[in-house]
Formats: structure tokens, C-alpha cells, sequence
């Protein structure tokens, strides 16, 4: 059996998944990046293949241990992609939306994609039915909103999400959990209409760890799939690394 590691180290955490022959089999969240943390995920999985997506200042003795132990590929705007970006700097394109960009071609070719990443930013990322990854926007993820309110004010509080809020807050904890989660659904709901206004042949895919609660709360037809990023990090392993 085949099996690829793939890592995804982004601002808020540090995730593995593995692949066994090409089904995602399970996620490891990790807590460093020491490479005895590293050496025991390949002790325990044994992978044949790896690929690191990394948008952090990460421990550079691991991309040499997993070039020891497996077949190892760093993603980088070097990597061979099936989608081009026709983009003035390709370079500065993050890993992060690269593998989302991957996946969205893999499972939906020759469609107007448009991937949704709540990761500590939520991007916005559009690959149109050419494989083209055109661009998109970038905006502050959840806990990125709650802790700008209370930093950048002098008496507003830090507050945490909670599910069950009331549209119209009744004091200042809900004000702002409104204000967060409900701007974001708002958010993401009308990029989605405008998106779709433009393009036919359209497709939305929503991912990162809250992507179940947001799916339920928007009205279009979308894709809700919290391990697509692996799945992008997957399909690039297989081109770069088979």
C-alpha cells in the first residue's frame, strides 16, 4: 500500500494527513515541528511519499530528514501544478492556496472554481474552467476579528465564538460574536452571489475547521470538505513526486 504524508503548517496550527493509496485516511494536529515530532510520524505511518506546504518560518532539519525517509517534495511556486497563474508574481502565491487551487482542479476540472480557506486569513481563491488560477481576495479569519476588536479598543473585550448567538447582540459579548460570525456568513454569502452573477458552469468549495457550521448557515449549493487543502497537497505529491 501507498502512503503519502502530507503536512500543512499553517499560522494557527501544524496538521499532518495521510493518505493510504489515494484515499485521507486520518489528521494528526502537531504540536512542533522538533524533528523527533517528525521522526515518529514516519515511525508509526511509514509513508513512501511526502510533501510540506508552509507558510511559517518552519524547522528547515526536517525537509532534510523527509528527504532521507521518503520521497520528499517541498511545494513551492516551483512546483508543477495542473493549473497555471497567469499572475503578475507567482511567486508570492501562498502554499496554502496553491494546494487549494490543486484540489479544485483534481475534483472539479474544467469548472469555474471558487475555493473558500478559513484558516487564520480566509481566502478566497478562483480557478476558472481554463485551470487558471486567476486570484481572489484575503480577509481576517475568525480569531483574527475577535482579537483586533479588543486590541485595537480600550474597553472591549476578548471574546470566544460560540454557535448559538443572536442575530441582534443584547450585550457586548454577543454584539461581537454577531458582528465576527455573521459578518463572516454576510461575507462569504455575497462573494458567492457575485461570483456566481459573473460565471456559469460555477462551483463553490467552503473548507477549513469551521467549514460545517458555515455551510449550514449559506443558502447556495456548495461543497463543504474541512480536509480539501490535503487533498490538494495529495494530488501534487502524485505529479511531483511519482
Amino acid at each position: 500500500m501507498q502512503k503519502t504524508l502530507c503536512l500543512d503548517f499553517g499560522n494557527t496550527r501544524l496538521k499532518a494527513g495521510i493518505f493510504e493509496n489515494d484515499v485521507f485516511s486520518e489528521e494528526i494536529v502537531l504540536f512542533n515541528d522538533d524533528t523527533k515530532t517528525i521522526e515518529d510520524l514516519l515511525e508509526t505511518y511509514k509513508p513512501q511519499r511526502s510533501i510540506l506546504a508552509s507558510v511559517i518560518v518552519h524547522n528547515p532539519l526536517i525537509e532534510d530528514l523527509l528527504a532521507s525517509r521518503t520521497k520528499f517534495h517541498k511545494l513551492s511556486h516551483l512546483t508543477r501544478t495542473n493549473f497555471t497563474t497567469p499572475v503578475g508574481k507567482p511567486e508570492s502565491i501562498g502554499a496554502d492556496r496553491l494546494a487549494l487551487s490543486a484540489a479544485s482542479v483534481y475534483y472539479f476540472p474544467h469548472k469555474n472554481n471558487l475555493v473558500i480557506g478559513m484558516g487564520s486569513c480566509i481566502t478566497y481563491n478562483f480557478i476558472n474552467q481554463y485551470h487558471e488560477f486567476i486570484g481572489g481576495s484575503i480577509s481576517p479569519g475568525m480569531e483574527m476579528r475577535f482579537k483586533a476588536m479588543q486590541l485595537f479598543t480600550a474597553k472591549l473585550p476578548l471574546v470566544q465564538k460560540e454557535w448559538n448567538f443572536p442575530l441582534i447582540g443584547y450585550d457586548t459579548q454577543t454584539n461581537l460574536q454577531s458582528g465576527v460570525i455573521a459578518g463572516i456568513t454576510f461575507e462569504m454569502a455575497g462573494f458567492i452571489e457575485s461570483y456566481a452573477d459573473r460565471y456559469d458552469n460555477f462551483n463553490v468549495v467552503l473548507t477549513g475547521g469551521d467549514t460545517a457550521y458555515f455551510a449550514r448557515q449559506l443558502k447556495k449549493k456548495i461543497f463543504a470538505d474541512s480536509n480539501f487543502l490535503f487533498k490538494g497537497l495529495y494530488a501534487l505529491s502524485e505529479t511531483n513526486n511519482g
